[in-house]
């Protein structure tokens, strides 16, 4: 059957208002619940579950997911989890960059975006047979572009925070690092040190069992600096050397022959080598090994592996560990070459004191050695001093200046690109040299070319030029002796320290040439960890300034985010067009004014639910824009006619309310409704019309008999209508009375659907009869429903709630169809029936043609059957109609004119349409008994005069009395129908009564 919902132009507009109400009772309940769910949620999973889940308590809906993260079909997201076919990705791609719905191939699903950015986020859904996608997403519209704004906030929020946790990760790698190298500098010992170390990356992944092995390249051996294991306590080696080959294709062995990463399962790892893999120890759950590498080439290795089943390690890991190695391997060098230099520092001093026999001499070169040990000691702790460059380089020449004579001193370093010299640091007597300069053929240059100390004189250097080692000419000025030591750092020559002197008296010679190289080799050391220091610095500056940018941007997007959830609760509890609180906002309050009740008994509350009346009348003529103009204005009315803390809402379309929450009497309450009305009643000009609104009030006195908002709001809605019946433009105060005469209407419509699939509805015929001698001619039929529990209703009792539900074309076909089938089975055959005809089906162009159908299929013939309609029906579209009537004509069903002279142009149809019968109404009839009654008995006459010039036979209505039918006998009429001559009643009651005559 057709989705229908009245009979007549007011069925219409019940049915508009039932829909109105069922959409609003939607609105403020279940998505309010779901707007509060959807801003209390954070993340996408949460979110998608909120969107999900509204989607599946629509009706109709019999799947719903949400998806996202689509680029790469293995990492996709949905809520609830499905898996998706491979086949099904184009056309999930295809939709994520689509603005309109989008179908699957077989049609049976449609996925809608709900987003676009960061990513695209899709509605995949799969409607039940018979429901329209178009209806359903048209009713979901507003809440899907909601909820498609906080989905994207959500992800935008989830990538922000997966970024700020890769930062904390950098910030820890970075901490670790600094606390590397710090060990490196310290003077703790090299056990202490790596357990240090050991403690470090325990702090980056699990490092229970962790050992450190480093290579000697040019011995081919290997050395376990540090074991710890929980299930092979003993360290290979027990700390010494150990050749390469001792640990032949094992994985450690594998690492650092060929430098390679490895990571996995003990399966997982035999893949990963290239020949036969030796296990040595237990089998570990999870093995990560990676090297250590100086220039790009391994120098160890670092290995961290778990025997439990549940802690392994990741890509990240595996990163982390190759990124530290380096540092790690830098450390234990640095540490190395301190133990290194003490202990040649101590050699030193010993084989001093064993080639000086004398005791004056073994004192003096103690002293010197001692010396010599001290300024190593500084210039090594300058590497890692608070001071800044000049400052390093100033006291490095201090301490040379205690050794030997450093009168005239320079620093020189050759540039990146190794075509430059600089001076970052140059004392000299006579002549400075520039600060840079481009590589020639000096002395320096030379020192740089060979890589050795140069101790020469004036001789010497003469020699250097004729061998055309140096070029002819100095760049400074000529000096006595010179001596240069290169500064070298791993194989690499990064610069040279220099001492000269002017004078013949001061002449440097070997022992000042191994002392200056000794020294030049930790110049070149501490310059090399100074400016590795330098970089870490520059290098945490810069993390330190991505974090503040990050933080900003953070802390604004947080500002935003709490702003935007303000603006969405504001938009949640408020009416967008005249910026009211709405429906929900109200209730909350109710229940808040409810609580407090509870706690003060005597105290009382009051809701005004108004209404305005004919605001359709007004959007249909002025046009919506101009109805929203008026709604503004009456909701700016309503706001001057109450004080604070009384509440004025919009509840839905055209409602309103008004809270008042502290009355003191129902007059006072009245007043204020009374108020309201006049307020309403002052002309306003809209659209350049002049418009004076009125409104029906509902008046409610909450009290503590109350629970709920809802409670309140019922009864403010059942004395509104109670206003309306009453003629409008007035208010009506809640009681009792009122609420045992409203109908359970829901619990009613469940009833018809039920007896309409029972088929508990039942035709009454009232006989139509001829005034003179009873004789009956004819029926019409009338509805009458068998209730199982209330016994026979009268259409007074249901028809308002069967045209508000849509059902009353279900039940009147039923009806045409049981009338037809009884008429034609038992009446006689001379009889003829009429039937009502709303306004709803003559809309149907298929009318005509689905009745003669009904009639083929009931065995009536279309003679015996009359159609009646009202003038209410012919004012809806008066052609449709009179073609129609001129199809069933043609067909042979007649057609009626009922309550004929009740409407305006009742005239105009009579020449017009193909009229069998018009029926005199009720009203004119009733008045024919009356004494002195001249005026229906004048309109009698004249229907009954133009009846008979136009052909029309002229049935009678509503004749209870003798007079009555006396009166029409005497002006010419010859049908009728009433109480008098019959109530309506089955049709086996006039088969026996037909038969008694008979």
């Amino acid at each position: 059957m057709p989705d229908a919902s009245g009979v007549g132009l007011g069925g219409a507009l019940s049915m508009k208002h039932a829909d109105a109400v069922e959409s609003t009772l939607f609105d403020g309940s279940l998505q309010l619940t779901w707007l509060a769910h959807l801003t209390a949620d954070q993340t996408p999973y949460e979110v998608a579950e909120v969107i999900a889940g509204l989607v599946q308590a629509r009706q109709g809906c019999h799947a719903a997911c949400v998806l996202w993260g689509l680029e790469q079909p293995a990492t996709y997201s949905s809520v609830p989890s499905a898996r998706i076919d491979p086949a099904d990705w184009p056309w999930l791609r295809d939709a994520s960059k689509s603005d309109s719905p989008h179908w699957s191939p077989d049609q049976r699903r449609v996925a809608i975006r709900l987003c676009e950015q960061p990513e695209s986020a899709l509605l995949l859904l799969s409607l039940q047979p018979g429901h329209d996608v178009g209806d359903f997403l048209d009713e979901l519209e507003a809440a899907l572009q909601l909820a498609g704004q906080h989905l994207r906030r959500s992800l935008e929020w989830f990538k922000l925070q997966h970024s700020h946790q890769q930062l904390e990760r950098s910030e820890a790698l970075q901490r670790a690092l600094f606390a590397i190298s710090d060990l490196a500098g310290s003077e703790r010992d090299m056990p202490d040190m790596l357990r240090g170390i050991h403690a470090i990356v325990s702090t980056l992944m699990y490092a229970e069992n962790f050992f450190i092995v480093t290579r000697n390249t040019e011995l081919d051996t290997i050395r376990f600096l540090y074991f710890i294991d929980v299930e092979d306590p003993t360290s290979p080696g027990n700390g010494q050397d150990l050749p390469l080959s001792a640990i032949e294709h094992t994985l450690t062995w594998y690492v650092i022959t060929d430098g390679k990463a490895r990571m996995g399962s003990a399966e997982e790892l035999r893949s990963q080598v290239p020949g036969p893999m030796a296990m040595i120890g237990s089998d570990s759950f999870d093995w990560l090994g990676v090297p250590m590498l100086r220039d790009g080439q391994p120098g160890g290795a670092l290995v961290v592996q778990s025997y439990q089943q549940n802690i392994g390690y990741s890509d990240e890991d595996l990163a982390l560990l190759e990124f530290v190695g380096s540092h790690i391997l830098t450390a234990l060098e640095r540490k190395q070459t301190k133990e290194d230099l003490e202990k040649r520092v101590r050699l030193r001093t010993l084989q001093l004191a064993e080639a000086n026999r004398g005791l004056q001499l073994e004192i003096i070169e103690r002293k010197r050695a001692e010396h010599l040990q001290a300024a190593l000691f500084q210039i090594a702790q300058l590497a890692t001093a608070d001071i800044d460059q000049e400052e390093f380089y100033r006291r490095v020449h201090a301490v040379v200046g205690e050794l030997l004579n450093a009168e005239n001193f320079f620093i020189a370093l050759l540039s990146d690109d190794r075509q430059q010299l600089t001076f970052p640091y140059s004392v000299d007597e006579v002549k400075l040299p520039p600060a840079v300069r481009p590589l020639g053929r000096g002395l320096s240059e030379y020192v740089l070319r060979r890589g050795v100390p140069v101790r020469a004189d004036n001789a010497d250097i003469e020699e250097l030029v004729r061998q055309g080692e140096i070029a002819q000419g100095r760049s400074g000025a000529p000096a006595m002796c010179w001596l240069g030591v290169p500064l070298i750092v791993g194989d690499e020559t990064i610069g040279l320290v220099t001492v000269q002197s002017y004078s013949a008296s001061v002449v440097y010679g070997l022992a000042d040439q191994e002392l200056l190289s000794f020294v030049a080799s930790q110049i070149a050391n501490s310059l090399t960890r100074r400016r590795s220091a330098e970089s870490l610095r520059r290098a945490y500056e810069q993390l330190e300034h991505r974090v503040e940018e990050r933080t900003q941007a953070l802390r604004k997007e947080i500002i935003e985010r709490e702003r935007i959830q303000d603006q969405l609760k504001h938009q949640v509890m408020h009416d967008s067009l005249t910026g009211l609180p709405n429906r929900g906002f109200l209730r909350d309050r109710i229940d808040r004014v409810l609580s407090a009740i509870k706690q003060e008994p005597h105290r009382r509350c009051a809701l005004l639910y108004l209404d305005v009346d004919r605001f359709k009348i007004i959007n249909d003529s002025l046009g919506h824009l101009a109805g929203d103009e008026v709604l503004k204005e009456v909701a700016t009315r309503l706001a001057s006619c109450v004080r604070h803390p009384d509440l004025v809402a919009r509840l839905a379309g055209d409602e309103f309310a008004i809270l008042l929450e502290d009355v003191q009497m129902p007059a006072d309450v009245m007043a204020v409704a009374q108020r309201v009305l006049d307020s309403l009643g002052t002309p306003m000009l809209v659209a350049g019309k002049e418009l004076q609104p009125t409104a029906s009030v509902g008046i409610a006195i909450g009290d503590s008999h109350y629970q709920t908002a809802d409670e309140v709001l019922r009864d403010a809605d059942i004395a509104l209508y109670r206003a309306k019946d009453l003629g409008r433009k007035r208010f009506e105060l809640f009681d009792e009375t009122l609420a045992k005469n409203v109908v359970d209407v829901l619990a009613m419509e469940v009833e018809l659907r039920r007896a309409l699939q029972n088929d508990q509805f039942e035709p009454y015929f009232q006989p139509i009869c001829r005034l003179d001698d009873g004789q009956v001619v004819g029926y019409e039929a009338l509805i009458r429903w068998n209730h199982p529990q209330r016994g026979l209703l009268k259409p007074a009792d249901f028809v308002k709630i069967a045209e508000d539900s849509g059902l009353i074309e279900a039940i009147d076909w039923r009806i045409f169809e049981l009338s037809c089938r009884l008429l034609a089975r038992h009446g006689p055959d001379d009889t003829f029936m009429t039937f009502n005809v709303s306004a709803l089906h003559l809309r149907h162009a298929d009318f005509d043609a689905r009745l003669i159908c009904l009639l083929e299929s009931t065995g009536l013939p279309a003679s015996r059957l009359i159609a009646e309609v009202t003038e209410g029906a012919l004012l809806d579209n008066p052609e449709r109609v009179r073609a129609t009537l001129d199809r069933l004509r043609l067909a042979g069903v007649g057609a009626a004119l009922d309550d004929f002279g009740t409407g305006y142009s009742s005239l105009s149809y009579l020449h017009s349409l193909p009229l069998r019968m018009l029926k005199i109404d009720r009203a004119f009839v009733e008045e024919l008994d009356k004494d002195r009654n001249t005026n229906s008995t004048t309109v009698v006459a004249a229907i009954l005069a133009l009846a008979r010039a136009l052909n029309i036979q002229v049935i009678a209505e509503g004749i209870e009395t003798q007079a009555q039918r006396n009166a029409l006998m005497a002006m010419g009429c010859e049908l009728g129908q009433g109480y008098l001559l019959g109530h309506p009643s089955p049709i086996g009651h006039w088969l026996q009564a037909h038969a008694d005559t008979e």
